[in-house]
């Protein structure tokens, strides 16, 4: 599984993240820091990645056009790079489960 950070996560915990989901990046990496939320989705969605957000817009987005992509929106509150990233390699094995079995598009991590 490869995870698209949206804007309000910080690029540099992508390093962090490739041991546990390879190939993972960031909009800004990839040259789509200034797109819109849907030419995201749209990329997301052409290259097999999940996104994963501080904020409510991908999972309006999915509830409108469904899936995939997928969406992980990190609910934790103000926390630091090392939280956001602890709290997606804790989650791993949940994350993957839920998404395997189809129970849900959007997963919460609070």
């Amino acid at each position: 599984m490869r995870l698209l950070l949206d804007q309000n996560i910080s690029r540099r915990i992508v390093p962090g993240l490739q041991a546990d989901y390879p190939g993972s990046s960031q909009v800004a990496l990839l040259g789509l820091e200034l797109a819109a939320d849907s030419a995201i989705w749209r990329f997301a969605l052409e290259n097999d990645f999940v996104i994963v957000t501080k904020d409510a817009d991908f999972q309006e987005i999915g509830s409108i056009r469904g899936s995939p992509p997928r969406v992980i929106w990190i609910r934790l509150g103000n926390v630091d790079n090392q939280g956001v990233l602890s709290a997606l390699i804790e989650n791993r094995a949940r994350i993957e489960s839920i998404f395997e079995q189809d129970v849900a598009d959007c997963i919460e991590i609070h």
